[in-house]
């Protein structure tokens, strides 16, 4: 394991066929990187999914491992593929077609953070990118797949939970006369990345909470379920965005007063979902 790439929390006994991941919670921010950025120590958090591994920390406890990014997501994001680099950041890499996320400055190696802010002066070398991907990214992506290995193994499938959060400004589009905005988006690409009625099932997990929810709008999943949901393999990839709002204020990077119901509210889902695959423990096992 490398240290500064993730830390894995594991159930006492696995007994169920769901990996929990949060790769957007790290905030081990590198002295200098900070010192090398134009942003403050606070501004720079801003693109971080801030306590979501804290909401999720009861997986262990219903026989499923929770796997966490310790690095932050300026620094490298795992939900990107590694040879989505950034010329406009990165000396010596060419632009390789037409990528979105990579012209927007959303790559492997963020070159900006929320609201397009650059978080660097100028451009990092091309060896400095590829030493934070063997450090973190790999480390990180090779632990997701020898637990979704195992899960396959014991259990004859493997579902990943994918858990980011969102802004709450995000979900501005979605809200009309008519429908009340969503607190939860289901990522599953569409269907291509876990089948029908494990989405169907994790839905029914939140609603049963009271949280309202959508799927693929605005956020259908990204590299990660992309890469990981592999049905021909029995193995699902199901991405989750929380509204921020619920639990933190955004502004201050905190968590608020209904942080604790939240997080319980999760509890309860995470218990859920265990049940999916494998042999889960009940919800009494606190």
């Amino acid at each position: 394991m490398t240290e500064s790439a993730f830390e894995v929390d594991q159930p006492q006994t696995r007994s169920s066929a769901v990996v929990f991941a949060s790769p957007h919670s790290g905030r081990l921010y590198p002295k200098s990187f900070l010192e090398e950025s134009i942003l403050d120590a606070h501004a720079v958090r801003s693109s971080e999914d801030a306590f979501v591994d804290q909401l999720f920390a009861a997986a262990p406890r219903f026989g499923a491992p929770l796997l966490k990014a310790v690095a932050p997501r300026a620094f490298v994001d795992l939900n990107r593929s590694p040879d989505e680099l950034d010329p406009a950041l990165i000396r010596d890499v060419r632009a390789v077609g037409n990528n979105p996320r990579v012209a927007s400055g959303l790559g492997v190696i963020p070159r900006v953070v929320s609201n397009g802010r650059a978080i660097y002066r100028g451009k990092i070398s091309k060896e400095e990118a590829e030493a934070r991907l063997n450090s973190i990214w790999h480390p990180y992506h090779g632990a997701l797949q020898r637990l979704l290995d195992e899960a396959i193994f014991d259990f004859g499938e493997a579902i990943l939970v994918d858990c980011h959060s969102m802004p709450r400004e995000a979900l501005d589009s979605l809200r009309t006369s008519k429908r009340q905005r969503p607190e939860v988006v289901l990522g599953d690409r569409f269907g291509t990345s876990a089948s029908g009625e494990i989405v169907d099932q994790i839905e029914a997990g939140f609603v049963a909470q009271g949280f309202r929810v959508s799927r693929n709008m605005p956020f259908a999943g990204a590299y990660i379920c992309l890469n990981y949901g592999r049905l021909g393999r029995n193995q699902h990839a199901v991405q989750v965005e929380i509204d921020r709002s619920l639990y933190m204020h955004e502004a201050s990077i905190t968590p608020h007063g209904d942080f604790e119901d939240v997080q319980a509210r999760l509890a309860k889902v995470i218990a859920h979902i265990a049940q999916i695959g494998g042999k889960a423990q009940p919800l009494a096992a606190e």
